[in-house]
Parts: C-alpha cells; sequence; structure tokens
C-alpha cells in the first residue's frame, strides 16, 4: 500500500540556476508492504519517490522505491522528512539512503 508523505515543487531559482525552464514535482510516499501483515509478521515499510518534469507538451514521470527497508515508521518518516527537505529526487534515492543506513534499523 502506497501512503502519501508529501511533494515539493523545486524552487524556481534552482530551476532557472539549472538552466531548466519548466516546473518539477517531487513526490514522497511511504510504502507498507501488505504482505507481511497478511502472515501475521510485523509489517515493514520502504518508500516511494516520483519525480514528474513539466515539459512543454510532454510530461516526463521517473519514479524509485525501496521496499522492505524498516520495520520502525517512526525512522521511515524521519528518512522521508529528510529527503523532502532535501529535494531528493528518484535518480539519487538509492545513494542517499545507503549514507544514511546506519541510522535505519533493517530486521
Amino acid at each position: 500500500m502506497k501512503i502519501f508523505f508529501g511533494s515539493i515543487f523545486i524552487e524556481k531559482q534552482k530551476l532557472i540556476d539549472a538552466k531548466i525552464k519548466y516546473p518539477i514535482k517531487i513526490e514522497y510516499y511511504k510504502l507498507l508492504n501488505e504482505d507481511q501483515i497478511i502472515n501475521n509478521k510485523k509489517p515493514k515499510y520502504g518508500i516511494k519517490v516520483i519525480k514528474t518534469e513539466y515539459k512543454e507538451n510532454n510530461i516526463k514521470v521517473e519514479e524509485e522505491k525501496i521496499q522492505y527497508l524498516s520495520n520502525d515508521e517512526r525512522k521511515i518518516d524521519e528518512v522521508l522528512m529528510m529527503l523532502k527537505r532535501n529535494e531528493v529526487t528518484p535518480v539519487a534515492v538509492q545513494d542517499v539512503i545507503s549514507d544514511y543506513s546506519k541510522q535505519i534499523i533493517t530486521v
């Protein structure tokens, strides 16, 4: 199950500085792995990041998800908040999670 956590539009000045002339939206989701609930196990959570580029006459969507990241929902919320605050895109999610892996308890 995908639970909406939050979204942002990249700031206009950052887009201008990067010579990008179209809006970019990033959405962050908490994933609840239902298969474990069905099997009476403590659920593990994951994350999903979706980037949408609103180019003229063309919408481009990119996404990345990581399942079974942690069974600590609070830790997942902290990670999602950090990703949102730093405007992390799908292409960088794996690297960022690797850098913060010591803060995430995986069981």
